[in-house]
């Protein structure tokens, strides 16, 4: 499979909240580098970041733009989040349904067919301005 088609699998996966499609592109020791907080390793611990996700927040990414390096080893997606903060996460402001539309990106590592890093990253105070 070509880099760019796993990387449109994953975000396929992601918009349609499944998230065993999600984990089907990973690697078993999946390193996660979320925006705010500490690296999780493996696909139990991203699970539970997806599960957490989806209780505070509908989201769905447009205008994805896909890149990768020569041999298939790295690739970066931009991309615009549209979200609903459904429940309140913690250490931010209250949930009330608030929507939001936000610019991001997401970097990737790969390895025999497998994605074994993602990192992402959003502008955090622009996320708060826009639910407070």
């Amino acid at each position: 499979m070509r880099t760019k088609d796993l990387i449109a699998r994953y975000f396929a996966a992601f918009n349609a909240g499944d998230v065993e499609g999600m984990l089907a592109c990973l690697s078993d020791d999946v390193a996660h580098h979320v925006n705010e907080g500490d690296i999780r390793i493996g696909r139990a611990m991203f699970a539970d970041f997806c599960a957490h996700m989806n209780r505070c927040y509908r989201e769905e990414l447009t205008d994805i733009v896909i890149f990768t390096n020569d041999d298939g080893t790295r690739a970066a997606a931009e991309y615009v989040v549209n979200g609903t903060y459904l429940a309140t996460d913690k250490g931010l402001p209250e949930a009330r349904g608030q929507t939001y539309r936000l610019p991001a990106g997401s970097f990737f590592d790969l390895a025999n067919h497998q994605i074994t890093r993602v990192t992402t990253r959003y502008n955090l105070s622009d996320w708060i301005g826009q639910v407070q």
